[in-house]
Parts: structure tokens; sequence; C-alpha cells
């Protein structure tokens, strides 16, 4: 995974938005969430990092994940936003995607 830039991460959430997505996204060992499908309305990122990233979705309800500090996006087209604390370890995933992920 890359160190997020925070234009380059830009573009890749606003081309979910007015489509049809599902998310893949956890929090430690709290949170897990996987091929929830909704209607991205709107997408940012903020912070100068971490960042954090939010999710509209179906112009109704948010989602919104801090603390992330890499990206990618893999051969499938889904954009993988992970943070990483100072050991190295993964503490929150949030994935999108056009089709659903792997169960």
């Amino acid at each position: 995974m890359n160190k997020i830039i925070r234009s380059k991460v830009e573009a890749e959430l606003q081309a979910f938005v007015g489509t049809d997505a599902y998310i893949h996204s956890e929090a430690t060992s709290f949170v897990f969430v996987r091929n929830f499908k909704v209607k991205v309305t709107h997408a940012f990122i903020a912070g100068e990092g971490p960042f954090r990233a939010a999710l509209r979705f179906d112009g109704h309800g948010w989602l919104r994940m801090e603390a992330l500090t890499h990206y990618e996006v893999d051969g499938n087209g889904r954009l993988l936003l992970a943070g990483y604390d100072d050991r190295g370890r993964m503490n929150v995933a949030l994935h999108l995607g056009k089709e659903p992920f792997p169960e």
C-alpha cells in the first residue's frame, strides 16, 4: 500500500459518487462490515495525515473512518484504505468496490 496522497484518494473516492458500491469496513476488533451495498451520494477525505474519510449513502446516512494512512487501488478497481499505527499494525480499514467482496 502507498501513503495517502490526499488529492489522489479524493479522485478515487469521487469515482464512487453516484454509483452503487459495496463496502468492507473494520476498526480493530470492534467493528466489521462486509458487502454492505449502498448508493454513494457524497465522498470526502480530510486532514493532514492521518486522514479521515466520509461517505454519505442514498442521501441519508454517513460512514466516517478516521486514522487512515495508506491506500491502494487493486486490480479489480477496488479502493482500499487502511490506517496503520506506529508499529505497522492495521487499526482501521475502509474498502469500496463496485462488485461484492469475496466472502
